[in-house]
């Protein structure tokens, strides 16, 4: 249940990224208040994954999804630039996660 936890940690992390560009664009209180809820999930459900996952192997795992989730949504949405290199870093983060992963104790 904490890898779980972990995952959906990581969504509301990109969900609360997308949320600063959102703010940074409408500035209403709707558009705070959802920035606010998806950050307070994400560290609500990392806080609950972390009583049982190692946290170096949690937070990185967090942190990958939340930071790979948010450059490719970037792509997506805000047509950032969709170089080979930034798919590269991007799959190199994810290579990364998996691999403490796998090592964790």
């Amino acid at each position: 249940m904490a890898w779980v936890a972990i995952v959906l940690a990581g969504g509301c992390e990109v969900l609360g990224v997308l949320a600063i560009n959102n703010v940074n664009r409408k500035k209403n209180l709707l558009a705070y208040l959802f920035l606010v809820v998806n950050f307070a999930a994400s560290f609500s459900l990392l806080s609950y994954a972390l009583q049982t996952v190692s946290m170096g192997t949690g937070y990185a795992i967090w942190t990958g999804i939340g930071t790979a989730g948010s450059a490719v949504l970037g792509m997506l949405i805000f047509k950032e630039s969709k170089d080979w290199k930034r798919f590269l870093f991007i799959a190199m983060i994810l290579v990364s996660a998996v691999g403490l992963k796998l090592i964790a104790t």
